[in-house]
């Protein structure tokens, strides 16, 4: 998606989604006093860092408390507003923001951690050869669903394969993708050689086993669609 069409999408989204906003900033101010805004540095397009920004939906500090990075169903750290910010996907909007200022696009791979780039091997940090997105292929096909090799070989598809007719079909299929996210639990499909959906292994095309597959982590925001037919479908 080039730039011009990222900013016209930002900004109209920004504008129709103020009054989610506003309200969602006084639930969560309401809830415990703290800050509305959560802020974490990402790695975006050729590796360069950025503040990624979201709606508050832990408790403050929630990283060094609990299970650290690893969000459960029904984890207590999760406020009570927070709860239904990340049900419905309300916590991702500032994000919008990311995207007006040319930090993300609408549609790319989902922004990592850098301890996660920092495990990519050559083939994995391609995804780094576009702006990371508030959607993309892999949030569509089962992302937290599937084990940490496979979501970035989707990423990589796209990347090798975008064009205006895939950007198209992500959009039409991320309002159904949003509203089926779940909590994938400590290891958020960051597995050492496990099995993947359906008995599949987790190797995934063009990976190095034991590479961005030894963490037991997971970054925040991770949402999902329908676990995906294997190879990515043309």
């Amino acid at each position: 998606m080039n730039r011009a069409a990222d900013v016209a999408l930002a900004g109209l989204g920004l504008v129709v989604a103020s009054p989610a906003l506003a309200l969602a900033a006084l639930a969560i101010k309401l809830a415990d006093g703290g800050p509305v805004l959560y802020r974490q540095e990402r790695v975006g397009k050729d590796g360069v860092p950025f503040e990624l920004l979201k709606l508050r939906t832990m408790v403050v500090g929630a990283e060094t408390a609990g299970a650290g990075w690893a969000v459960n169903r029904g984890d207590p750290r999760i406020t009570k507003p927070g709860r239904a910010l990340r049900r419905l996907s309300i916590d991702e909007l500032p994000q919008l923001w990311n995207v007006v200022r040319g930090e993300m696009s609408v549609i790319g791979p989902r922004p990592t951690l850098a301890y996660q780039v920092e495990r990519y091997t050559p083939r994995q940090r391609r995804r780094l050869e576009v702006r990371p997105g508030l959607t993309g292929w892999a949030q569509i096909h089962g992302r937290a669903q599937l084990s940490w090799p496979e979501r970035i070989e989707l990423d990589v598809w796209y990347v090798e394969h975008r064009s205006a007719w895939v950007d198209l079909r992500i959009l039409a299929r991320t309002p159904g993708a949003l509203f089926r996210g779940t909590y994938k639990g400590e290891t958020g499909g960051w597995r050492d050689g496990g099995a993947g959906p359906g008995g599949a292994s987790t190797q995934s095309p063009g990976s190095t086993k034991g590479a961005a597959s030894t963490a037991d982590l997971r970054s925040l925001d991770e949402k999902i669609g329908e676990a995906p037919s294997r190879p990515p479908p043309q």
